[in-house]
């Protein structure tokens, strides 16, 4: 089976001070989503399925509806609060859905196929879908436990305008994640990459070392796990209004219960993505660079 593409899109902008999800950052207009479909369908997806909110459905259809139009199948999936197991009582000062997890949950009437999960405001080259495809495609058709994600080499994710977090991972000899852990202010200094541990203490990292950057390669079996997990997670976090369902949460705790491993595919590709209004400067003129050297056709989508 072709392997579908889930784009989480349902984030309300609030840092970035506007829908950024479809704001035209190309130079022919392109959204930075558009550059992910693009990718996706060149590397072999044939469906996309776009986790979006109630309020803003109508602005991002007619953004997004018309453009892949005989191109790739699209669909789409709410993500609201409200949207729970059956038998869960929510939290009533709980203001906003529950993270990554959830949105992933809320997709399981939708795909049938293995399935890729990337985060709509963050680009993530060429490469990164053509290793995740290949990865999918080959999995057997009754396959549930082998699960992956695209590990970015460390300095192809720094910021040149200061420092960022990033989920560092850990591997096996089969370069199979064994865990993912977060470090804070990441940045480039005196020619090596420092950071700080959860000790507080600065360390230096290689620049190929892997992070996740929320690229994951999933079979529908991932569902059941969600749905269980989910229900547990709200009901041990009823009190913790602002807690979040995190996906790199979620796949740590399978794979230390053993239940599933996650490979660690390698990509050159750069990321980078827009999180504050400061970022879109930087984002069209890289954009504007990948159109200048003919890596994508202008205009995108013709």
């Amino acid at each position: 089976m072709k392997p579908t593409l889930v784009i989480l899109a349902a984030g309300m902008g609030s840092r970035y001070g506007g829908l950024k999800q479809i704001d035209k950052l190309g130079p022919n207009g392109e959204t930075i989503i558009d550059y992910s479909v693009y990718d996706a369908m060149n590397a072999g997806f044939d469906k996309v399925v776009f986790v979006i909110r109630k309020s803003i459905e109508t602005d991002f259809k007619e953004a997004i509806a018309d453009k892949y139009s005989g191109k790739i199948a699209v669909d789409y999936v709410l993500q609201e609060l409200e949207y729970v197991p059956e038998g869960v009582t929510i939290n009533p000062e709980r203001q906003k859905p529950w993270g990554t997890g959830h949105a992933i949950l809320m997709t399981a009437e939708k795909v049938a196929a293995p399935f890729a999960v990337i985060n709509g405001d963050d680009f993530y080259g060429a490469d990164a879908f053509v290793s995740m495809a290949q990865f999918l495609t080959q999995l057997p058709s009754d396959d549930t436990t082998h699960y992956s994600m695209v590990g970015y080499r460390l300095g192809n994710t720094l910021s040149e305008n200061g420092y960022v977090s990033r989920g560092v991972c850990s591997a096996n000899t089969d370069n199979e994640l064994t865990d993912v852990v977060e470090h804070t202010q990441l940045e480039r200094k005196n020619n090596q990459i420092e950071a700080f541990d959860n000790a507080n203490n600065v360390i230096v990292l290689a620049e190929n070392t892997p992070v996740s950057m929320n690229f994951w390669g999933f079979t529908p079996s991932i569902f059941e796990h969600l749905n269980r997990m989910f229900t547990h997670f709200i009901q041990t976090q009823s009190d913790n209004i602002k807690a979040e369902f995190y996906i790199p949460t979620v796949v740590n705790e399978l794979i230390h219960e053993q239940k599933v491993s996650a490979k660690i595919l390698d990509t050159t590709a750069q990321w980078f993505g827009v999180t504050y209004q400061e970022d879109r400067k930087t984002v069209v003129e890289k954009l504007a660079q990948l159109h200048n050297e003919k890596i994508y056709p202008s205009p995108l989508w013709k």
